[in-house]
């Protein structure tokens, strides 16, 4: 019996048509046009998301969000004023892993428009002045590297010399390998300034987005006078698997989101997005004075 000849292995069998418009050219789709929402699997609109704080109009799932886009719904409009903007990081060790450290960070300045992982200042908040750093998970996975931990102590000091409440936006993924011990450093020294601040009987609110993890939970993430976090946020020290492999023992539902750690005590209160700006401004009332 003769056999038909096999297709070459760079040859489909079958190929799926290309989408064309009727003056024949192919027609591309957007990027980042449309995102899959990871609660409810619903396809929703970016303007729709944006417009809606980037909060799942179907299930209420919180995207992330940006420091500058926080900065905005958080703070009194034209009121906040930058502080450390020229603070750099730097290759101290000359890390030459799977990718040298200062490529890494070019390429993230570029494609965020940041300088590093987060944004600090002062400004307004209903009239109450306000020292705070927001972190943004989209530059490194907000890791702590010695300028993240240098703008959040210096915002912290300058909050404490302002006599001011201070607020600090967590989102991050830990320490940043690529400064080693550096970057560990960073846990004892905003503590301190914590601590310092504390002693001056200040107001310090942590606020936690999802995720919050490792060196940053480990330190100054976890010593506020208040601490809220967004609903469904996974808050903790080390992941789930890590966690399993190293007790071996099943870990009970819903470990490490913000609603188990609510239940067993760490976080105050679980506040939606759209509602944080009136929480933290209720908590001033009681704390400060208007400025």
């Amino acid at each position: 019996m003769r056999q038909r000849p096999l297709a070459p292995n760079n040859m489909a069998i079958f190929k799926r048509p290309a989408l064309k418009t009727q003056s024949g050219r192919k027609r591309e789709m957007p990027q980042g046009l449309w995102q899959k929402c990871p609660g409810c699997s619903d396809v929703v609109h970016e303007i729709e998301l944006a417009q809606n704080d980037r909060v799942c109009p179907r299930c209420d799932y919180h995207f992330p969000q940006s420091a500058k886009e926080r900065l905005q719904q958080l703070l009194d409009p034209e009121s906040f004023t930058e502080h450390n903007a020229g603070l750099r990081s730097v290759d101290t060790l000359r890390f030459q892993g799977m990718a040298a450290y200062e490529e890494r960070l070019r390429k993230y300045q570029d494609s965020t428009g940041l300088v590093d992982a987060v944004i600090s200042g002062d400004g307004m908040i209903e009239g109450y002045k306000v020292a705070i750093a927001v972190m943004d998970f989209s530059f490194l996975a907000a890791t702590m590297g010695s300028v993240v931990g240098e703008r959040i102590t210096r915002i912290i000091e300058y909050g404490t010399a302002s006599r001011c409440a201070v607020i600090i936006i967590s989102a991050s993924g830990g320490a940043r390998m690529y400064e080693g011990m550096l970057s560990l450093m960073q846990m004892a020294k905003t503590s301190g300034a914590l601590a310092r601040h504390a002693s001056e009987r200040l107001p310090y609110i942590s606020v936690l987005t999802n995720p919050t993890t490792a060196g940053v939970m480990a330190s100054f993430a976890s010593l506020g006078d208040v601490i809220i976090a967004e609903p469904r946020s996974m808050v903790g020290f080390a992941g789930p698997r890590v966690i399993k492999e190293t007790t071996h023992q099943d870990l009970p539902e819903g470990f490490q989101t913000a609603e188990f750690l609510e239940e067993h005590g760490l976080i105050d209160i679980i506040v939606h997005r759209k509602k944080m700006r009136a929480q933290i401004s209720e908590l001033l009332a009681y704390f400060s004075t208007p400025a």
